[in-house]
C-alpha cells in the first residue's frame, strides 16, 4: 500500500454508534436552508442506533426471521391496547424511517418502493402523536416527524451515502440535495 493510499483512508472514532449518526446528521442538517429541529435529528440518530442491532430490524415468527410486514401491523394497531399500540406505531414509524432514509437503495427493483414506506411511516407517526402528544418537550413531536418525514429521510440518505461510501453523491450533488431539504 502506498503512502498516498494510507493517507486517503481515515478512521472516525466515536463513543457510540448513536453519537456517530447524530454528528453526521447534524453536519448535513446544518447545511440546509431550512434545517430540521435538533430534536428530530437526535431522535433519528436514536432510531439509526437502535437498528444497528439486526434483531431489532427483523421479527421472528414461528421460529423464522423475516422482514416486518409494516402495512399489516399498522392495520392491526386499532385493535391493540394503548401501550401495545404506542409501541407498535413507534416501531412501524421508526422502521419505515430507517428503510426510507438509510436503506432506500435496497428498495430499487422491488414492488414496494419508498413512497409506500414513507406513507406508512407518516401515518404511524401521525397516529402515534395522538397517543403521545408531547415528546422531547415539543408538543406534537411525532406529528412534526410525520410532516417532515421526507426531509428527514433525505438527510438520512445523505448520511447513508457518506457512511456506506456510495459514489452517487458528488460534493455538488450533496449541496444541491441538502438545499432541496428546504424546499
Amino acid at each position: 500500500m502506498s503512502s498516498g493510499d494510507q493517507q486517503s483512508k481515515s478512521f472516525t472514532l466515536e463513543s457510540s454508534l448513536q453519537t456517530y449518526f447524530y454528528n453526521q446528521l447534524q453536519e448535513i442538517n446544518a447545511k440546509s436552508e431550512s434545517p430540521l429541529p435538533t430534536e428530530t435529528i437526535y431522535y433519528s440518530s436514536l432510531v439509526m442506533d437502535k437498528f444497528g442491532e439486526a434483531d431489532k430490524y427483523f421479527e421472528k415468527e414461528e421460529g423464522k426471521v423475516r422482514d416486518k410486514i409494516l402495512g399489516i401491523k399498522l392495520l392491526k394497531t386499532s385493535q391493540m391496547a394503548k401501550e401495545e399500540r404506542k409501541r407498535t406505531l413507534k416501531d412501524i414509524g421508526d422502521t419505515a424511517l430507517l428503510i426510507c432514509g438509510f436503506f432506500s437503495e435496497s428498495l430499487n427493483k422491488k414492488i414496494l418502493d419508498t413512497s409506500y414506506y414513507q406513507e406508512l411511516g407518516q401515518t404511524a407517526y401521525h397516529r402515534l402523536d395522538s397517543e403521545v402528544p408531547q415528546a422531547y418537550d415539543i408538543p406534537s413531536f411525532f406529528k412534526l416527524i410525520s410532516c417532515r418525514f421526507d426531509e428527514l429521510t433525505t438527510v438520512m440518505n445523505l448520511v447513508s451515502a457518506k457512511t456506506i461510501g456510495r459514489d452517487d453523491l458528488s460534493d455538488s450533488a450533496y449541496l444541491i440535495t441538502a438545499k432541496k431539504i428546504a424546499g
